[in-house]
């Protein structure tokens, strides 16, 4: 987690002049002292939660310190967003008093009602809706797919994060349950297992063996798999924990896909799932090496790729008539856990941010918005954790 000095000092700052601001409408609205003083506290608990966060350790801090952060944050931003929209809308109503000359006490009432909706948003998000997971069920129409594996049913999952449920296997293994229980073919996972090491999944490994497919489970690395979020004493160790990673994986029964590729056969047919290691855009480092993973894979056969980051198949894969891949799974950007009626600022960050995108050439992606969270210990609006079943068709 990354959380630069600078733009928190001005969140705190921001805070404050709110709360200064705030407690002076009170005094002039004649609000009781003893509210005023529950104010008092309240504000400077909040000023206290941000000096904390600046306090904890980042990158060299333990998991239980990680999740300190991120509960104080949102903790803070839970408490004072509605501040923010009650202070606009204060300010708003004197404006409009001016201009027209005569009180407009509903311009307040609008205020209050919409901070209380977001902060029943934001509680909603962190006590309900990061654990009710959704399945979509997508068709997938692949030109050339082989007879034998047209219908074939492939679930998806991305983003765990399991260092963000603080041991807690309990959300994990129902995850783990309803999958099972769909009966795919073949299960897939496409990066970000962890936070930020490998230490953090023991707790998990039992629930995830235990997804069970005809064709497998297999996984690719996404770029908080491989240590680069955490301050290690020196690089070999940085090394050793994502090959740490790698190994528990493959105890749990995983099988990866680490810039290489597995033939999966039914009858006669044959298919090719192909899995690169991540290949990010800046700050995202890369790892992965398409080139290598398809290594003599014989012209014409269908190519399902694993990349956890979507700008792979946006820079690379769509519109490239040299490329026959016919579909590509990602994860990586969570939709900024956050989408409201169609809308999410990631829209702002990826052009490609959730469900299924498909070039001029007929080759699709699919961007799974992942299970779990990092920063934010919530998930907002419709942004639910995703399962996704596809159905792959014959065109």
């Amino acid at each position: 987690m990354r959380l630069p000095l600078l733009p928190i000092m001005i969140v705190l700052i921001i805070g404050i002049i709110v709360d200064i601001y705030l407690y002076r409408r009170m005094r002039h609205d004649r609000v009781p002292r003893v509210w005023c003083v529950v104010y008092t506290v309240i504000a400077v608990l909040g000023a206290m939660t941000l000096l904390s966060v600046i306090m904890l350790p980042k990158r060299s801090g333990g998991e239980e310190h990680l999740a300190m952060i991120m509960w104080l944050l949102y903790a803070y931003f839970t408490i004072y967003l509605p501040k923010y929209v009650m202070a606009v809308f204060s300010l708003l109503r004197k404006l409009l008093a001016l201009i027209f000359h005569r009180p407009l006490k509903g311009i307040s009432y609008v205020g209050a009602a919409l901070g209380l909706t977001i902060f029943a948003t934001m509680a909603w998000g962190t006590a309900v809706n990061r654990y009710t997971t959704e399945v979509k069920d997508v068709d997938i129409d692949i030109k050339g797919l082989p007879e034998a594996f047209d219908g074939l049913r492939i679930a998806q999952i991305s983003d765990f994060h399991v260092g963000s449920y603080a041991g807690d296997t309990t959300f994990v293994a129902e995850v783990v349950d309803r999958i099972n229980s769909l009966h795919p073919d073949l299960i897939v996972f496409t990066g970000d297992l962890v936070n930020r090491r490998s230490e953090e999944l023991y707790p998990y490994m039992s629930p995830l063996s235990r997804l069970k497919a005809p064709c497998g489970v297999w996984s690719v690395m996404g770029n908080h798999d491989y240590g680069d979020y955490f301050d290690w004493p020196d690089e070999t160790m940085h090394r050793a924990d994502a090959d740490s990673l790698k190994a528990m994986q493959s105890r749990m029964g995983w099988r990866m896909l680490n810039n290489g590729h597995a033939l999966l056969h039914a009858g006669s047919d044959t298919i090719a799932l192909i899995g690169v290691e991540n290949i990010g855009d800046p700050p995202f480092k890369t790892y992965g090496d398409l080139d290598k993973a398809s290594a003599g894979l014989p012209d014409g056969i269908t190519k399902i790729l694993l990349s956890h980051n979507p700008m792979h198949w946006v820079d690379s894969i769509s519109g490239h008539d040299d490329i026959d891949i016919a579909l590509t799974l990602s994860g990586h950007t969570h939709a900024m856990q956050m989408e409201f009626f169609g809308w999410s600022p990631a829209e702002y960050r990826y052009p490609t941010w959730s469900g299924r995108y498909t070039d001029q050439l007929g080759r699709h992606l699919y961007v799974n918005i992942g299970l779990g969270e990092v920063a934010l210990p919530a998930r907002l609006g419709s942004a639910l954790p995703e399962i996704t079943l596809f159905t792959l068709k014959s065109k």
